[in-house]
Parts: C-alpha cells; sequence; structure tokens
C-alpha cells in the first residue's frame, strides 16, 4: 500500500500538492493557547514531510499560482498604497519606508557579518518578517541572477530552511515587542492613551456612548400623535431635531386611516400615526404623550443592509459626526466600517473619518440606501462572478512591464513578471475606488487567490526543496535562528521610538502604525486587547499596504545586494 501511494504520487504530482494543502491547512489551524502555525508555515512543513520521496513538480505550477497571489495582494491593498503616497496619509507611509529599510537593513547585516548567501538571506527576511510573498521574487531573482543552475538550486534550497527556522519568532516576538514591550517603550499606558484619543481626536464619544447606539441602533415602532405633544405643528425635520445628539427618522405616516407620502417638510397632526425608528427612549421622549400603536402595515418598511464601497471625493476625510447630520444619510444606520486589505474594523466615534475606498455597512429603507449609494459610491452587494478579462489583462500587462530587464553595472536589475504582476493589482484595486464598474473581484475570490494562491507555490518550495531540508539545516546552522531574533527584534524596538520622537505619532496609533508597516495584523490585536480599543487600527491600514508592497519586493533586493 506504501508503495502504490508514493508512486501515484510521484507520478502526479497535482495529488501530492493538494495532499499537501491539507496537511498544511489541519496543521495551519491547530492552536497551542492562542497561538497557530498559520497555513503557510503548515503547508511548508508539510511539503517538506511529503517531498521526502522525491517528487518532480514544474516550477510553471508555483509561478502561475504565485503570480495569481500578488496580484490579490496588489488589488487589496491599492487604495490604501495609493492614498498614503498622495494624501495625509503620507507621514504613516513614509514611516513604513522607514520601518521596511531597518528590516532589510537587519537582514543584509546578518548576512554580511555570518556569510550568507543570498538564499539563506531570503528565506531570513520572509520568516523573520512573515512576509511569505517576498519568497517568491527572491525565487526569481535568483534565478535570473547569473548563478549557474546547480549554484541556484542550492541557494533556492535553503530559502525554505530559513524561512522555517525563523517564522515562529517573526509570528509571536513581533506581537510581543509591540503589545508588552510597547507601551514601556514610549512609557505610556496605552489602554488610557486610547480613552484619551476617542475623547479629545475622536469627538469626546467612547464605544459605549450615544453616539455610537445612535448610528447602529434601529428599532422600528409606531406611534399615535396625541393632542398637546410635543411633535404637534412640527415639520418632520425639526420633530426628528428635537432628539439632540440622537439619530432617529419619522420612516411613514398614516393620517385618516390612510397612509401618506411623507418629506422632512411634511407637517405633524395630532392623531396621526407615525413609523419612527430609532432608541425607544429617545422615541417617547420626543413625542411627549405619544401612544404606542400595532399597525402591521404602517411598520413593513423594505429594509435593506449593504456594503458600500466609498468613492466620492468629496466623503474623503469627512468625520462622521458631520456625516450623521448631512441629509444624504437621513434614515440611515451605520453597523461598521472596514477599510484595507485586511478588512479592519474602524472605530464609530464623532470623528473617525472616511477614506475612499472604506466599505460601509450601512442599514435602511431601500429607497434611502439608494439615495445614499449614489452620492456616495458603490453598491458592493455579494457577487459570485470575477471579472477574468480585468484580472487576465492586468497581470498581462504587468507582466509585461516586470519582465523588463535593465543592466545596471552588469547586474540585471528586473522587477519580474511577478513584481509587475503586484504593481498591476496596486493599480487596478486604487482605480476601482475612482471607477468602480472597470470590474471586481468578489471577496472569495480575493481569498482564494490569496490563500490558496500563496499555498499552493508554498507547497511546492516545500515539496521541491524536501530532499535537502535536513542537509540544507544542517549547513545553516543554529546561529540562523537568533539572527532571526535579530532580524524580528531590532526594527520592532527602534519602531515605536521613531513613531514617538520622530514623526511624533500619537501613543494611541503610534504601535498600529508599527504593526502595519510589519504587515503583522495579529500584533495590532494584541494591541487592541491590552488597549481595550479599537483605535489603534485607525493607524495600521497605510503603513500596511506600503509594507505589505516593500517587504514583498525585499525578496529581490536582498538577492540583488549579495550575488
Amino acid at each position: 500500500m506504501w508503495d502504490y501511494i508514493t508512486e501515484t504520487l510521484r507520478a502526479n504530482p497535482a495529488l501530492a500538492i493538494f495532499f499537501t494543502l491539507a496537511v498544511g491547512y489541519w496543521i495551519g489551524t491547530r492552536k497551542l493557547g492562542s497561538f497557530s502555525l498559520g497555513a503557510v508555515t503548515g503547508t511548508l512543513l508539510a511539503g517538506v514531510i511529503i517531498g521526502q520521496i522525491g517528487i518532480d513538480i514544474s516550477a510553471q505550477v508555483k509561478s502561475i499560482f504565485f503570480i495569481m497571489f500578488l496580484f490579490a495582494v496588489g488589488f487589496g491593498v491599492g487604495p490604501q498604497f495609493v492614498r498614503g503616497i498622495a494624501t495625509d496619509g503620507a507621514p504613516q507611509a513614509l514611516f513604513a519606508v522607514v520601518i521596511c529599510a531597518l528590516c532589510l537593513l537587519g537582514v543584509y547585516i546578518a548576512a554580511i557579518v555570518s556569510g550568507y548567501g543570498p538564499g539563506l538571506a531570503a528565506g531570513l527576511i520572509a520568516g523573520s518578517q512573515t512576509i511569505s510573498a517576498s519568497i517568491g521574487l527572491a525565487t526569481d531573482a535568483i534565478n535570473t541572477s547569473g548563478l549557474t543552475p546547480e549554484e541556484a538550486k542550492a541557494q533556492l534550497d535553503l530559502i525554505p530552511v530559513a524561512y522555517a527556522v525563523t517564522y515562529l519568532f517573526g509570528t509571536i516576538g513581533t506581537g510581543w515587542i509591540l503589545a508588552f514591550l510597547g507601551p514601556k517603550l514610549l512609557r505610556t499606558d496605552i489602554a488610557a492613551a486610547c480613552a484619551r484619543y476617542e475623547r479629545e481626536v475622536l469627538g469626546g464619544a467612547k464605544k459605549d456612548s450615544n453616539f455610537t447606539s445612535a448610528w447602529r441602533a434601529r428599532e422600528m415602532r409606531a406611534y399615535r400623535i396625541r393632542e398637546g405633544g410635543a411633535a404637534v405643528g412640527k415639520k418632520i425635520a425639526a420633530a426628528e431635531a428635537m432628539a439632540k445628539g440622537e439619530r432617529i427618522f419619522v420612516e411613514r405616516l398614516r393620517r385618516g386611516g390612510e397612509l401618506v407620502q411623507t418629506t422632512p417638510d411634511t407637517m405633524l397632526m395630532a392623531g396621526d400615526v407615525v413609523a419612527v425608528a430609532g432608541r425607544r427612549e429617545v422615541l417617547v421622549n420626543l413625542l411627549g404623550q405619544g401612544e404606542e400603536v400595532e399597525d402591521r402595515e404602517l411598520l413593513d418598511v423594505p429594509v435593506e443592509a449593504v456594503d458600500v464601497l466609498i468613492t466620492a471625493k468629496e466623503l474623503d476625510g469627512v468625520e462622521l459626526g458631520t456625516l450623521a447630520t448631512d441629509p444624504m444619510s437621513r434614515g440611515l444606520y451605520l453597523n461598521s466600517i472596514r477599510r484595507g486589505a485586511m478588512s479592519v474594523n474602524i472605530p464609530l466615534l464623532p470623528g473617525t473619518k472616511l477614506n475612499r475606498g472604506d466599505i460601509l455597512r450601512v442599514v435602511g429603507a431601500k429607497a434611502q440606501v439608494q439615495r445614499f449609494v449614489e452620492r456616495a459610491g458603490f453598491a458592493d452587494r455579494p457577487q459570485t462572478i470575477t471579472d477574468m478579462v480585468l484580472v487576465g489583462l492586468a497581470i498581462l500587462i504587468g507582466g509585461l512591464i516586470g519582465a523588463y530587464v535593465l543592466p545596471i553595472g552588469g547586474v540585471p536589475i528586473t522587477l519580474s513578471t511577478s513584481g509587475g504582476a503586484l504593481i498591476a493589482g496596486i493599480f487596478v484595486g486604487w482605480l476601482r475606488t475612482v471607477k468602480p464598474w472597470i470590474g471586481n473581484v468578489p471577496q472569495p475570490t480575493l481569498w482564494f487567490m490569496n490563500s490558496v494562491g500563496l499555498n499552493v507555490f508554498i507547497a511546492v518550495v516545500g515539496i521541491s526543496s524536501g530532499p535537502t531540508f535536513v542537509a540544507g539545516l544542517q549547513q545553516a546552522g543554529f546561529g540562523i535562528f537568533f539572527w532571526g531574533l535579530f532580524a524580528t527584534g531590532m526594527p520592532m524596538i527602534l519602531a515605536p521610538l521613531i513613531g514617538k520622537y520622530l514623526f511624533r505619532f500619537d501613543d494611541a496609533i503610534n504601535l498600529g502604525c508599527c504593526g502595519g508597516a510589519r504587515t503583522s495584523t495579529a500584533s495590532v490585536a494584541m494591541v487592541g486587547e491590552v488597549a481595550k480599543s479599537d483605535v489603534p487600527m485607525l493607524g495600521y491600514t497605510v503603513p500596511y499596504a506600503v509594507g505589505n508592497t516593500l517587504l514583498t519586493l525585499w525578496g529581490l533586493v536582498i538577492v540583488l545586494l549579495l550575488v
């Protein structure tokens, strides 16, 4: 039976890849406390083990899936990347450049001092910075570096060795440094800093305040307005405005037994029955002696919840407190704001500013939602069809640009087709926030391209390097682990200090900027747990977009520096 399985896997490499993915994802989901290896590391380890039987896989397989992965990465970070470079996110974008440069410097120092070649250095930067995508660009760079095929293979076999040895602390160490050492470096109580930021910068509302409730709560009830009630003789807009600091809306009206079409200028009269949305206690106070009644027909208001992609230029930088008073948001309730490639949740506070490319989850009557969509952007309703014309042409054009070779000092410099796909993804991802009708890549497809695309590449790397992995580990020695500690720790210890004293970031968002620059979502989540606040996420998205792009490119750069 064992001989049959091994011979079948050797003869059918596709089965070996799927077997590796299944085992890798299973390993990646196993948890020790709150820590898990993740799918990428699990797939690499599974590939190394399965690859011991000796399986030959065409290099074109991993190239196809890696290009698909890089396009998806670029598509996701495009809006925040461009915003960071072009607008008020520039300081955070520049900060990310500085931190990424320190990450590259740490690996370069380790390589020079220890005499590591491009293979170990590429694996070190991928593992210590937990940027698996850099392996692909490093592979392309080594293959086109002028090394003999034997020398290139020897270097390529060392990449997964260094990656596997240094990834563990790259993940755990970054989170520990930022969440627990970071506040001490800043000499601040991060929870108090976030509370102050919410109070002073974001409009004085706490997370459980009436503002948040007013944006999120939606309860519709029917009331009969009694003679002498506070709303009698007032226009609907004026009656709604009586609830200071709250957002309530008269959705429908019955007068004399008939449903009446209303506008904000419709006058309310005693005896009217109104369907009002808002917090119940506010509704009672607003309507004075209002009598709650049962009127199913009146309350039968078609309501929908829609994700709205913000593309309107006039909403870029607008605070939620201002948007709440704009007629375009009348009758709407905001459930969440998601931002960036990782769709991080942004706190719903009065001073929170919208960015083009944000996705707002709004709830309201269909007509009101449609009115908001027409002014704000694009209704990002669930879709199942991917615009493959857009994806295919974008990857082609990006690949053609990236494949161009520019010889400098005898060294062939090229982004490679993979780097070109990344740049194409960034451009198309940004373009969609300006012209959303050009095409779409649904979130499930993006997940497949991101996760499966990368892990097929990693599976092939692991399977191909399996037979030489042990020998490579012996060659690398235990010192690679300690250099991983240095390459991970040095930038992350300096980052909070650079953010505080050079860039003058507020302590509340400083550590979020640090985690974003290192593309470590887990570390910022840990900071948020310590801070008991989502505020650190406000500093995450722009540095993440820049950091994800640069750290991926560092796989190419470190090879060019060492060849």
